[in-house]
């Protein structure tokens, strides 16, 4: 499964923290939502939601009927980097964009590489499609920086060789 989830931007710290804020035994959104307002800086509770998915498509963090958890899993940085590639739409398309690109991409041109990947359905249900995708490219790309994917470059960004083993 691939999710849509992209919150905005952070270091990979706190990635740790959210995780970390998460219940090891499950609990429900609304007291998931509360821990990580709690114990990070987010302020609403639509961002905890988000983070919660987000952390859940890394692998962090499981859900079952209905209720959320932390993993036991350690995971290093090369395997959230991979975690994010493989499950975050469209994560890939947009680093491909970037390997295929002969000089560093500005994110609208970047953009402008994956419009093939919105869905058809998303372009339907809002008249500011265009400006939600252009943000989630732009989000994808400053968390693939994160996750040492992608480095900023010439205005632009580029890959890198990708994560160290060591993460």
């Amino acid at each position: 499964m691939r999710f849509k989830v992209v919150p905005e931007p952070r270091p990979p710290e706190f990635v740790d923290r959210a995780r970390l804020a998460m219940p090891l035994v499950p609990g429900d959104e609304d007291d998931c939502c509360a821990r990580l307002m709690a114990d990070t800086d987010l302020a609403a509770r639509s961002d905890a939601r988000e983070w919660i998915t987000f952390l859940r498509a890394l692998g962090l963090v499981a859900e079952s009927d209905g209720a959320y958890y932390r993993t036991r899993e350690d995971v290093d940085g090369a395997t959230l980097a991979a975690r994010f590639r493989e499950r975050i739409h469209p994560a890939a398309e947009v680093l491909d964009a970037l390997a295929d690109a002969e000089t560093p991409l500005a994110a609208d041109t970047a953009f402008e590489r994956v419009l093939d990947e919105v869905p058809q359905w998303e372009r339907a249900r809002r008249s500011d499609w265009e400006a939600v995708w252009r943000e989630r490219v732009e989000r994808i790309l400053e968390w693939a920086v994160a996750f040492d994917l992608a480095e900023r470059a010439d205005g632009g960004y580029r890959p890198t060789g990708g994560p160290s083993a060591d993460g």
